[in-house]
């Protein structure tokens, strides 16, 4: 089953999640409340390839605690979003064996694609 992992406070989550019909057909998991978990984000990150594909840099956390001054490694982001959700970039999309990550044009096009196909 597809699934959505996002952040139900999140506005930008919402109109990606209505787009792609509505979250309905989709296992949706709120981050907030149900944590990624380190066998789910080690699976994503075989798919996106890193965990550096998978942060948020625009979490405010990212600037609060002086992220972008430090050299960070693939363990670095790993622990990052296992400490705290804000660092998931969101929605994250997984449709079969693609993942869609964050809400730019491309990404939810391609979901959308992957949804009809």
């Amino acid at each position: 089953m597809p699934k959505i992992y996002h952040l139900s406070t999140c506005t930008t989550c919402k109109k990606v999640i209505a787009a792609l019909n509505s979250g309905e057909g989709f296992e949706l998991q709120d981050i907030k409340t149900n944590n990624v978990s380190a066998e789910q984000l080690d699976a994503l990150k075989e798919v996106v390839g890193s965990y550096e594909g998978l942060f948020s840099r625009r979490a405010m956390k990212y600037r609060s605690m002086g992220l972008g001054d430090k050299e960070l490694s693939e363990a670095d982001y790993r622990q990052l979003i296992l400490d705290e959700y804000t660092f998931l970039k969101r929605p994250v999309v997984v449709i079969g064996d693609q993942v869609f990550t964050g809400s730019s044009k491309k990404s939810v096009e391609g979901a959308l694609a992957a949804l009809k196909a």
